[in-house]
């Protein structure tokens, strides 16, 4: 029997944006709720959701009674993405900023950090923060008609997150600059195919497929899994240069004029018009002019 988290559970009961259920096996289930009464939503990362998605992980990463944690999402998909009012509150406001930055950098490192092993069971649409724990994952299982979009881009800031730290390692730096530099979308059959998750399935087998997975990790050896988990993922901390970077990257991106029009043009379900100057245009080289690199800066 499974037991939802709350007053009887200390290591769960303040949050609010995640459902927690205890399984047998020491299998915990996380799930991002749909956004609003009906639940049928798409689970929004808006500021608390956000917040709780980055911190999740210490807990779990602690909880003794825990060996293996199965992330999903509610209703239509897996996850939608951030919340609009926090990405305007983003852009305007600095705090809000630094915030959410130091937010989605622990979000990445707590998850490859976490000692647990993780599954992430993924339908419908994928996007934003879900889908940072969702391709993290130890073991990601998508629906074959899943829909894994990448959307920074479509915003206008640089693709930030998870992308530059696992994309390239995944499915190849081809079609990792493919997908997150044109925000096309990723069915999880392909997404199978070029490497992004690990298993495909169909629609009626992705939690049963998912608990299988999770039971099988945690009936195995637990220091025989969580230290092949912790050497495997050195090959993502040697990456976490790139990953840095590419979030400086982003959240300039949110101070910039263009992820005005990204909001403007989700808000009112257009295309995007991105006609703010080139920053880069004029520099000296582009002009034939003298470099730094020719010493006659």
């Amino acid at each position: 029997m499974s037991q939802a988290s709350g007053s009887h559970d200390a290591f769960y009961a303040h949050y609010q944006s995640l459902q927690l259920k205890r399984h047998p096996h020491g299998v915990l289930e996380v799930v991002m709720n749909g956004a609003g009464a009906n639940r049928s939503d798409l689970a929004t990362a808006n500021a608390r959701m956000h917040f709780e998605l980055a911190e999740i992980w210490r807990d779990i990463d602690r909880d003794p009674d825990t060996r293996v944690a199965i992330i999903r999402g509610e209703g239509k998909g897996f996850s939608a993405g951030g919340d609009l009012q926090l990405v305007e509150d983003m852009a305007n406001d600095f705090d809000v900023r630094a915030r959410v930055w130091r937010e989605a950098r622990d979000l990445v490192y707590n998850v490859i950090n976490c000692s647990k092993p993780v599954v992430s069971a993924m339908h419908g649409p994928a996007v934003g923060a879900g889908l940072v724990a969702g391709l993290l994952a130890d073991i990601s299982i998508a629906t074959k008609s899943a829909r894994i979009i990448d959307g920074h881009t479509r915003l206008g800031v640089a693709a930030g997150d998870h992308a530059a730290i696992v994309w390239p390692l995944l499915c190849g730096m081809a079609k990792a600059k493919y997908y997150l530099m044109l925000c096309e979308p990723v069915s999880g059959e392909e997404a199978e195919r070029i490497g992004l998750v690990s298993l495909a399935v169909d629609e009626d087998e992705l939690l049963p497929k998912a608990f299988e997975v999770a039971r099988k990790l945690a009936e195995g050896s637990q220091t025989a899994i969580r230290w092949t988990k912790y050497a495997l993922n050195n090959w993502l901390r040697s990456a976490g240069p790139a990953f840095d970077t590419s979030l400086a990257l982003e959240f300039m991106g949110f101070a910039g004029p263009d992820v005005r029009e990204g909001i403007s043009s989700l808000r009112e379900r257009r295309a995007p018009s991105f006609g703010a100057p080139d920053p880069w245009a004029g520099r000296p080289h582009e002009a034939g002019g003298e470099t730094p690199e020719n010493g006659r800066s």
